[in-house]
């Protein structure tokens, strides 16, 4: 069975116009006839509308594009960057948390260790990760496989994409504030370069539970924020149907935050977003993971550490008259 294409309201006209350039160039195949004049100008005008679509985006919008069900996952960007990749489970204390997948892998030819968010393709899958949710033994895991590195000397990429940690009465039962704690104070201590990259969506305290690092990338439609606009407006107004209201005040754009100072890097998607160019977006990323880690690995280590530590000292701090 075909996989069904999620359009999403803004892209319609984009996508209309797609298939009306294939239908004539099918017309075309069909009867032998020349159109590549028209075609040439039908494309231009894809390319014009396109930019234009994406240029002009909302908070609301690219939160959209954040939760695109077909938007590359953490697995999708392993299978397409790495030459290869053994994924590790388990946390050694409870049970393995499908929500937080991590491997040691090897990227550009050199080892590193790889953790990152999980959601699900479908029902099931989604199902069995918690929709990227995690619980404490999620980031017990992956603190276990980033001590790991950090004891063999291989480099750390995550990858963030969830909505929040799971807030289940299990997972507080579980200690799911102090598994997280825990993963902040441990990774200003680790002796090795730490990139982290907002995939997707950044959301809360389940976003930064593998957000601290010496680089910190936001794919150019995804999302980071304090809590979900929707949770903000039902806060706030009580009211989850103004959130588009919080998602702009909340600035949980890539471009926003970058200008805050509490990520280092944007990095531009393929036209159309990564959802629609998969492999390119992968590329894209693994370059710029390869630039970065070449860059950190000539740092000692104490200036690795002491760079961590006073680039997370200087956000939230402002001088005012």
């Amino acid at each position: 069975m075909p996989e069904r294409t999620i359009v999403l309201s803004f892209e319609k006209p984009l996508l209309e116009l797609e298939q009306r350039i294939e239908q004539i160039k099918q017309l075309a195949r069909e009867n032998q006839v020349d159109v590549g004049e028209q075609i040439r100008q039908l494309e231009q005008r894809a390319d014009h509308l396109r930019q234009e679509i994406f240029s002009a985006l909302s908070p609301a919008q690219r939160m959209q594009i954040a939760r695109h069900p077909r938007r590359p996952s953490t697995l999708d960007y392993i299978q397409a960057m790495t030459e290869e990749w053994i994924e590790l489970h388990g946390d050694r204390c409870l049970r393995d948390d499908p929500a937080i997948v991590g491997g040691i892998a090897r990227l550009g030819g050199q080892p590193v260790v790889i953790v990152g968010h999980q959601k699900g393709r479908d029902t099931k899958d989604n199902v069995l990760r918690n929709f990227g949710m995690a619980a404490p033994g999620g980031y017990r895991k992956a603190l276990r496989l980033m001590k790991h590195a950090d004891r063999f000397g291989l480099p750390i990429i995550t990858l963030i994409d969830t909505p929040g940690a799971y807030p289940g009465v299990s997972a507080e039962e579980e200690g799911q504030g102090e598994a997280i704690a825990v993963n902040l104070r441990e990774m200003f201590n680790l002796q090795v370069p730490i990139i982290c990259t907002v995939i997707g969506e950044g959301g809360s305290g389940g976003a930064l539970g593998l957000g601290i690092g010496d680089h910190v990338i936001m794919l150019e439609y995804s999302i980071y924020t304090v809590a979900t606009p929707e949770a903000c407006a039902a806060i706030l107004w009580r009211d989850s149907a103004k959130a588009p209201k919080a998602a702009e005040a909340l600035k949980i754009t890539a471009t926003d935050l970058q200008n805050l100072g509490v990520i280092d890097e944007i990095l531009p998607e393929p036209p159309g977003a990564a959802h629609r160019q998969p492999l390119q977006a992968a590329q894209l990323l693994k370059d710029s993971l390869l630039k970065n880690l070449a860059r950190l690995q000539k740092l000692s280590i104490p200036d690795l550490l002491e760079r961590r530590y006073q680039k997370f000292r200087r956000m939230g701090v402002f001088l005012g008259e």
